[in-house]
């Protein structure tokens, strides 16, 4: 596992240098940003993109930008998921939420910041980029808009939130899951091959992996909120069971969630079996995703 922990020593230099100093005017804007981003966290999605860069072939530098946009992307949905007019929590990643810390204006404003900052990232082309390292560029710039949009991340919310305290059928419940949790996950992986200047069969392979671990995900958060305490997730558990949410524990129970996880495991396995090797770094991240405890 020593290569993920390097990944991640690397991910979290390139993080600190993405983001403006906490001195920087306005001063407070950046305070808030730079808290919610090193609150902690397993910096997943970075790791992916990094994963399926080296998986077919590429320069991870390449792919370092769009490592750190999803981050800071990731971080942005957690400071508004977590606002009063969303999921109202008061903790996440063991600490004070950012709104608590300060106020819903400046973490509305943190949550923006981070979602503009992640764009102007992956815009910010070097002057010496070949013509296809460009195209590239546009295509993630492109697929990580949709993945964050109406169709994908924030699709996912706003049904997320109609269903509460509503009878949600499976199909209903899968697609929520796909676009709240899985687009972004899965532009991560195909963002990474595109970067890595992967051909169409290793973008379809990656996509396959891509969905099942994205779907994988949020079933093991909904199995997570449903069995562990709120000292062990670093959030407040038993949330989605108070929100009436819809959830693969309430539709499906417990055994058959855990039973999904492990098919869906199978599936991304099973779709990095032609990388061989190269492949390896994203089946230990499929594995942790499903063996995570927090």
């Amino acid at each position: 596992m020593d290569h993920l922990r390097d990944d991640a020593h690397a991910v979290e230099a390139a993080l600190d240098a993405s983001l403006p100093a906490e001195t920087a005017w306005p001063a407070r804007i950046h305070r808030a940003t730079r808290y919610s981003l090193f609150a902690g966290g397993k910096r997943l999605r970075p790791l992916l993109v990094l994963a399926a860069c080296d998986a077919v072939g590429g320069n991870r530098a390449d792919a370092l930008p769009l490592a750190c946009a999803v981050e800071l992307i990731h971080t942005y949905s957690l400071i508004h998921d977590d606002l009063p007019a969303m999921d109202d929590d008061d903790l996440r990643r063991g600490k004070p939420t950012s709104h608590k810390v300060f106020g819903e204006a400046i973490a509305i404003l943190a949550g923006d910041a981070l979602l503009t900052r992640a764009f102007e990232l992956l815009g910010q082309v070097p002057a010496d980029a070949t013509a296809d390292q460009v195209r590239r560029r546009l295509a993630t710039i492109a697929l990580l808009g949709e993945a964050c949009g109406t169709s994908g991340l924030i699709g996912g919310q706003v049904v997320d939130v109609e269903s509460e305290h509503l009878e949600v059928d499976a199909a209903t419940l899968e697609r929520i899951h796909r676009a709240k949790t899985g687009a972004l996950l899965g532009a991560c992986v195909r963002g990474g091959g595109i970067l890595g200047g992967a051909h169409t069969e290793s973008l379809l392979r990656l996509a396959e992996y891509g969905s099942a671990i994205g779907l994988a995900f949020q079933i093991v958060d909904d199995l997570l909120d449903a069995t562990q305490g709120s000292s062990t997730l670093g959030k407040t558990a038993g949330k989605d069971v108070a929100a009436g949410k819809a959830t693969y524990v309430r539709i499906h129970g417990l055994e058959r969630s855990r039973a999904l996880v492990g098919e869906l495991l199978a599936q991304a396995l099973d779709a990095l079996a032609p990388f061989g090797a190269r492949g390896e770094r994203l089946a230990t991240l499929a594995r942790r995703i499903v063996e995570r405890s927090a």
